[in-house]
């Protein structure tokens, strides 16, 4: 059964241009055809929107597929991902500098029956996700330039998974690595002489059972579509 890696949520949560219309009957789509429509009319739609899924995600659904039955990952790397693997230790020991805690890095994946995740800090009451950011010049110095609904996304399907209330995302600058910063200005990416708390920014999301719910919507309709793939696939090609 397929499912959906937390940071891929964002991918398949986007909003359909409309309903699929296989999801409805005559009288359904009759309703569905009006060009104005009632608030009860409206009411009696919205599951089916829920369950219709965009061009994106239909499309990102299809590259799972391909992956799946040709039995390899599709991978993707810059030297923005490998700061972010290499600096993870400092930017939590940074995090922790700041904010007094002594967390470590979190090693459990949870999974359940619609999504799978591996956060970066399980603590008491929250889950952490820390960012290391590639230079000065990318790095969120205000709150609100650190709000991504694709790292929402992920936030929400940890605390789904963690059973938390709280998701924090922390966007950490720790110098980077030597061998990265090749011809770029030093002096964006050694930042050690400047104030820990200047170089931590953070944004917090709380916990919505209602929006988990359309989750497990969405997602029962990407399973779907998946196993509709898997079926198209082998069927064009039974020569």
């Amino acid at each position: 059964m397929l499912l959906i890696r937390a940071h891929e949520l964002g991918c398949v949560m986007t909003d359909a241009q409309s309903i699929d219309k296989s999801l409805l009957n005559d009288e359904l789509i009759e309703i569905n055809n009006k060009k104005k429509k009632t608030d009860e009319e409206k009411a009696i739609l919205e599951p089916y929107w829920n369950k219709s899924l965009s061009v994106g995600a239909k499309t990102h659904i299809k590259k799972l597929a391909r992956e799946y039955v040709y039995g390899f990952k599709d991978s993707v790397s810059s030297k923005y991902m490998e700061k972010g693997i290499l600096v993870e230790d400092d930017s939590i020991a940074l995090y922790n500098n700041v904010f007094k805690t002594d967390y470590v890095k979190n090693t459990e994946r949870k999974t359940n029956k619609w999504l799978t995740g591996e956060c970066d800090v399980d603590a008491p009451d929250k889950i952490v996700d820390v960012k290391s950011s590639w230079s000065l010049s990318t790095f969120p110095c205000v709150s609100e330039d650190a709000v991504d609904k694709l790292y929402e996304w992920q936030g929400r399907a940890y605390m789904m998974l963690w059973n938390k209330d709280l998701f924090e995302n922390a966007f950490c600058m720790v110098n980077t690595p030597e061998h990265l910063i090749k011809y770029e200005p030093i002096d964006q990416h050694i930042v050690d002489g400047i104030d820990e708390k200047m170089r931590v920014t953070v944004v917090q999301y709380e916990r919505d059972l209602d929006i988990e719910e359309n989750i497990k919507v969405k997602v029962t309709a990407c399973q779907n579509y998946f196993n509709e793939m898997l079926d198209k696939i082998a069927n064009d090609h039974n020569h």
